[in-house]
């Protein structure tokens, strides 16, 4: 029989969203339902299993680990890029590396509904109603705002289109973007700083790499207005995590809509979680019954 590790099923959904009955008999599959406090706790673990499967980049994966993990030949990750992984690594060991599909839409939809969320105040009224209360704050409309997208690819453009439902003015910024695909959808191109400094509502949709870390750091929060929403349902690191606790602390922007963090999960005593005016969401941009399924299966 060969075992399949299941790792950081943190739902404990995987064997309940996806049909294993062909593989039985088999192939026997363990779910890791919480998430390895180490890296050495992660190897200890995952000793002897020759097949893991690892969701998202929740459980990285480095060149030592593959060291320590000899018998490991089948490596899968849910979707088709991994930055978690040391590829080169893995082929060096002969270690297969393969991933699965997944849903175009349901990170941008989580960025529209924290949007909407914040934008209106619904948890807060909500905790008000569950509470004994009734109103409290105000929301602000989105008809008329400026949304400022940075990174119009597969995401921005669905957010550019909600936008556009909404009767929203539209700024888009990538390094490589042009006015013409920018007005595709609906959007103006404009320089990163006037992006900032126009938007009512700034979304980051670009992917993480070495020219978009701490891409909005203290010197981009300063350029932002006192009102603005920040949102994240990207990578955390393209926010430079100091620069945003302090800027909310001192109220430098009006608020923030955050789904990734630099430390996933995200430490119980973290700073961002006692932050005021911040709706937090746990990195579930890509977590929907659809979405697990299609992976799984």
């Amino acid at each position: 029989m060969t075992h399949v590790a299941i790792l950081d099923d943190y739902q404990n959904v995987a064997l309940k969203l996806a049909d294993w009955s062909p593989l039985a008999g088999r192939v026997e599959p363990v779910s890791f339902t919480r998430p390895f406090e180490s890296l050495d706790a992660a190897a200890e673990a995952l000793r002897g299993y020759p097949i893991i499967v690892a969701m998202r980049e929740r459980t990285p994966f480095p060149a030592d680990m593959f060291d320590r993990l000899p018998d490991l030949k089948l490596l899968v990750t849910t979707g088709m890029r991994n930055a978690a992984i040391d590829l080169a690594a893995a082929r060096e060991k002969g270690v297969l590396v393969c991933g699965t599909g997944l849903l175009p839409h349901p990170a941008a939809e989580l960025t529209w509904g924290l949007i909407m969320a914040h934008s209106l105040n619904i948890p807060g009224d909500s905790q008000s109603m569950i509470s004994g209360g009734w109103q409290v704050g105000l929301g602000r409309g989105l008809k008329g705002k400026t949304i400022g997208i940075i990174g119009l690819g597969k995401q921005g453009k669905q957010v550019a289109r909600f936008a556009q439902a909404f009767g929203m003015n539209i700024l888009a910024w990538s390094r490589s973007l042009t006015q013409d695909q920018a007005g595709e959808h609906g959007a103006t191109r404009v320089e990163l700083d006037e992006l900032l400094g126009q938007s009512d509502i700034v979304t980051i949709h670009v992917v993480l790499n070495e020219g978009t870390r701490g891409l909005i750091g203290a010197r981009e929060f300063g350029l932002m207005k006192d009102s603005a929403l920040l949102v994240n349902t990207s990578r955390g690191p393209i926010i430079d995590e100091a620069a945003l606790i302090d800027a909310m602390r001192n109220s430098r922007i009006g608020g923030a809509a955050i789904d990734v963090y630099d430390i996933e999960p995200l430490p119980a005593d973290h700073p961002i979680r006692g932050l005021r005016n911040t709706l937090l969401t746990p990195h579930t941009g890509y977590v929907t019954a659809e979405n697990m399924a299609l992976m799984y299966g």
